[in-house]
């Protein structure tokens, strides 16, 4: 079974059958497995994340609105959402969370 942790941690047990790299176990964090510089950071839409909790902080993308996408933090309640996410679409900036919380709250 593979257990899904928060961060590495090299196997050192006596009879470890993933730190004797056995066939078939998970593989063993290398340096290889690093990605490329270009491309770390990158979500998969080709934007990188600015966490935003309010609107003026929405106003410091109006300049890279190509390079950075706004995520929208946990805390941001429902109003000021909907004032983030209008204001980004006034000024042309993608926000990778935009139906988050919205979609639940308009269904109670």
């Amino acid at each position: 079974m593979r257990i899904a942790r928060s961060s590495w941690r090299r196997p050192k047990g006596i009879d470890s059958r993933v730190r004797r790299r056995f066939k078939g176990q998970i593989k063993l964090a290398n340096i290889g497995y690093g990605t490329d510089k270009r491309f770390r950071h990158i979500l998969p839409c080709g934007f990188k994340k600015f966490r935003v909790s309010n609107v003026k902080e929405l106003e410091v993308l109006l300049m890279h609105n190509r390079t950075y996408a706004a995520e929208i933090a946990h805390n941001v309640s429902l109003k000021k959402r909907k004032e983030i996410i209008l204001r980004a679409a006034q000024l042309n900036i993608k926000v990778t969370n935009a139906k988050a919380k919205i979609t639940t709250e308009e269904k109670e």
